[in-house]
């Protein structure tokens, strides 16, 4: 595909038929860690926790998870794509879940500002389709979004043999301060990164309208 046509995301999502592809590796990572993370966070705590998917395609990384935990959760997906929002509330339906599937573009902070600040927040598929302006006002906007205590799952690609721009994000949280790294997982043979950061701060100023827009 040339830099200018842009992305099928629907064939993009083929690639998770593929068990060793970069992608559906990823897919694994993303939900062990949402597991654990459910988990841990269930232990002591009154009441449902919540959690926001952006960009959250058809929700195959979050659904499965939240029909197989004991954890009560009360979740809201946000995707722009209507094919792929339906797939996501079709999956819903067929696990049994009661999940808020939204057809809008997460990058407006209005598709979700009602439902923030949440326990878990997912960006997965979200930094390395988006400006680096973008990258670092989503991170800022991640204090913002989450609870004291909550958690940010995210992934950032890494192509061929020059900077790891997983790194750059870990470096970017690392400099704002409040951040606890719980996880990195770094592959050495496939290009996916999957990141895993706890919020301990305390978050000062105001979301903007928007946070991001893709760029591909």
């Amino acid at each position: 595909m040339s830099p200018d046509q842009p992305t099928d995301w629907h064939a993009w999502h083929q690639e998770y038929d593929d068990p060793g592809s970069s992608l559906s590796r990823r897919l694994t990572v993303v939900r062990e860690q949402l597991a654990n993370l459910l988990a841990d966070r269930r232990v002591g705590r009154p009441g449902p926790l919540t959690l926001l998917s952006l960009c959250a395609g058809d929700g195959r990384d979050t659904l499965p998870v939240l029909a197989a935990t004991d954890a009560q959760v009360t979740a809201v997906l946000v995707e722009l794509d209507p094919v792929l929002a339906d797939a996501a509330r079709a999956s819903a339906v067929g696990l049994g879940l009661d999940v808020d599937v939204r057809t809008d573009d997460a990058g407006l902070v209005a598709s979700w500002l009602d439902v923030v600040p949440v326990d878990v927040l997912l960006l997965c598929g979200v930094l390395g389709n988006i400006s680096d302006d973008d990258v670092r006002s989503t991170l800022r906007g991640a204090a913002l979004m989450l609870q004291q205590g909550g958690t940010v799952i995210w992934t950032r690609g890494a192509q061929g043999a020059g900077d790891d721009p997983s790194e750059r994000v870990r470096e970017l949280l690392r400099d704002a301060g409040g951040w606890e790294e719980v996880a990195f997982v770094k592959s050495d043979d496939a290009s996916y990164r999957v990141g895993v950061h706890r919020w301990e701060g305390i978050a000062a100023g105001v979301l903007a309208d928007r946070l991001f827009a893709f760029v591909s």
